[in-house]
């Protein structure tokens, strides 16, 4: 039972990361109508609406809360990574976006270090520094010093570290779909103020990708949630960084975007990092590149 249930969560988290790559794809096509406020604002409000459904089918008597502060602060922080990341999509090959998205791991480990306290070990430690040679080879500092949608990139990983981090905290105490909620119904709201000025009225087609992007991003979310149900977050943490890989062959189908030398050895080097990681501490049940 238990090998079946591993299998599964494997399949949903693989499944999930397809669907975060695929978002990616469509924002990256969208960006080049687009500017950054409008994708992040129809990502939200349109993810919102395909949440609705499964807010009906739970109910809506669960959403009280009484840690309001908590979820502002989970709002805030992944909708900060999210404006970081999807303005890293729209500057950097597909797969080097994801890439610098998903070593919030790295990330994770040192805020819950130094917030909540967490004991460190040598072997957290050692996949610290490795996330962050990694990180180098990314980044390419001696070569593209300059290169600012990478950095922005890396922003998002802090910020989507600091989400998850809160959301390990909420979890304590706040279901799953409380959590989503607030954070659909807060990033919505706030990234719908700078339409006052950046509204630009998009085409069908490009509603049509990006309901795609809010459609994927919501299932994305939910599988990924199932597959941490199924099995504990070491076993199936790993799985997610198949998103990288689906991000580059999106990024070579669409853009003809091959990665480089130093990108494939960063690759490697930050998901051997997250793994190490994610085995020596838990990590937050709900992991959505925000």
């Amino acid at each position: 039972m238990h090998s079946r249930h591993l299998l599964r969560g494997a399949y949903c988290a693989i499944l999930a990361a397809l669907m975060f790559a695929a978002m990616g794809a469509a924002v990256r096509h969208a960006s080049a109508y687009l500017p950054n406020e409008m994708t992040v604002f129809l990502r939200n409000s349109l993810g919102f609406l395909f949440l609705l459904p499964w807010l009906y089918q739970k109910g809506f008597a669960n959403l009280k809360t009484k840690r309001l502060a908590a979820h502002v602060i989970r709002s805030l922080s992944g909708l900060t990574a999210m404006y970081c990341f999807f303005y890293a999509i729209a500057h950097l090959p597909l797969a080097e976006a994801v890439l610098l998205n998903y070593s919030s791991p790295i990330f994770i480990a040192i805020i819950a270090l130094l917030w909540l306290g967490e004991r460190s070990s040598l072997k957290l430690v050692f996949a610290i520094v490795i996330g962050f040679i990694g990180l180098c080879f990314i980044l390419k500092p001696g070569i593209e010093m300059f290169k600012s949608a990478a950095w922005v990139g890396l922003l998002s990983a802090v910020f989507a570290a600091l989400s998850m981090v809160t959301i390990r905290n909420l979890s304590s105490t706040e279901p799953t779909l409380r959590i989503v909620f607030y954070f659909s119904l807060t990033a919505t709201l706030i990234s719908a103020v700078p339409m006052i000025w950046a509204w630009q009225t998009p085409s069908w087609e490009i509603l049509l990708v990006m309901s795609f992007a809010g459609f994927s991003a919501t299932c994305g979310q939910l599988l990924l949630t199932y597959s941490y149900s199924l099995a504990p977050a070491p076993q199936i943490g790993p799985y997610t960084y198949s998103a990288v890989v689906f991000a580059a062959i999106f990024g070579w189908i669409f853009w003809l975007e091959a990665p480089d030398l130093y990108t494939l050895i960063g690759a490697t080097l930050i998901i051997i990092s997250g793994s190490i990681t994610l085995h020596t501490r838990s990590m937050p049940r709900l992991t959505e590149p925000d």
